[in-house]
């Protein structure tokens, strides 16, 4: 049993090279949700007290570890320092150096911090569960594509740290969206129909006034209302079934999935969580071995602008030939 559990496995990380740009577009959307925190949140903002926490950071038990704890009370610099690391991650710059240092402000923040959101404890566990693969990502900018390596041991090995790494990740994601599915159900809001109703019409969490004078009429139309309340818990459970379905099924829950955590974004306002998820759906439903082919657009990109530079040259010479 365990000579055919070997073949299995050894079959498994021969099929595709994990290390592609696929989970670095998703690690850069990750860091990118942070980063836009930290530009555009205070620190008077994200560290005030609140009920039965006067103190801040927060830096009980392991939570000392976090960024903010170590650095108060200068949290002002750590705010930027951790922009800058975000920064570098977002450029997809040697993975292998940025990973652990990624997953330290992700994880610092959400610790630290009074004010986050779903979104941010997210993106620091996608952040730490990609810890083991970026620190045998070898690769100066993860939109490369890898060097083709022979398949002794070694690379076997690190290929299957990597896609155990990758599995982990989908099984956190597909009980994600189980639970927040299966979670609905103990509110009778939400199974009655009539949940977003009452949460566009949110004070504070609703959709933004300019869109209501084409929401209302929607709103007061109880079957659009509970037939797009129950639409959101039918696409939520059809993403915890991403694990189950067959590849060719991927790119239909992907799309529902960004559709939904768009329409999130533009409703309520939740942009950076959205970007996150946006994030963990890429990990989730994007298969590894289809890439974005972004080294290609860095190449292209680049002979522009060599294209650029050598135009005024050339115009000089042919003015002065003139």
């Amino acid at each position: 049993m365990l000579s055919a559990v070997g073949a299995r496995a050894r079959a498994w990380v021969d099929e595709l090279d994990p290390f592609t740009d696929v989970y670095g577009v998703a690690r850069s959307l990750v860091a990118l949700s942070l980063l836009l925190t930290l530009v555009f949140s205070r620190t008077d903002v994200l560290f005030r007290p609140a009920a039965g926490v006067d103190d801040v950071p927060v830096c009980m038990g392991v939570r000392a570890m976090g960024t903010f704890c170590l650095g108060a009370p200068h949290l002002e610099l750590v705010r930027w320092l951790s922009v800058a690391v975000l920064a570098v991650v977002v450029s997809g710059w040697r993975p292998r150096y940025t990973g652990v240092l990624h997953a330290w402000v992700a994880f610092g923040f959400q610790a630290n911090a009074m004010i986050v959101e779903g979104g941010d404890q997210i993106g620091s566990i996608l952040a730490l569960l990609l810890v083991p693969v970026t620190l045998f990502d070898d690769r100066k900018w993860v939109w490369q594509r890898r060097a083709p390596r022979a398949l002794d041991e070694r690379e076997r090995g690190v290929r299957l740290v990597a896609r155990v790494c990758f599995a982990l990740v989908r099984l956190q994601v597909a009980g994600i969206y189980f639970h927040a599915a299966i979670a609905k159900f103990a509110v009778p809001e939400w199974t009655d129909g009539t949940v977003l109703y009452y949460w566009l019409n949110h004070g504070t969490f609703g959709a933004p006034a300019w869109m209501m004078p084409v929401l209302r009429p929607l709103l007061l139309n109880g079957v659009v209302v509970a037939m797009t309340t129950w639409g959101v818990l039918v696409v939520e459970y059809a993403l915890s079934a991403g694990l189950l379905v067959h590849r060719r099924y991927l790119p239909v829950l992907l799309a529902l999935g960004i559709g939904l955590h768009a329409g999130i974004a533009l409703l309520h306002g939740l942009v950076t969580f959205a970007i996150t998820m946006f994030a963990a759906l890429i990990l989730y439903l994007r298969p590894l071995d289809r890439t974005f082919d972004l080294a290609r657009v860095t190449a292209l990109a680049a002979r522009l602008r060599e294209r650029v530079r050598f135009k005024p040259a050339r115009l000089g010479r042919a003015s002065l030939d003139a």
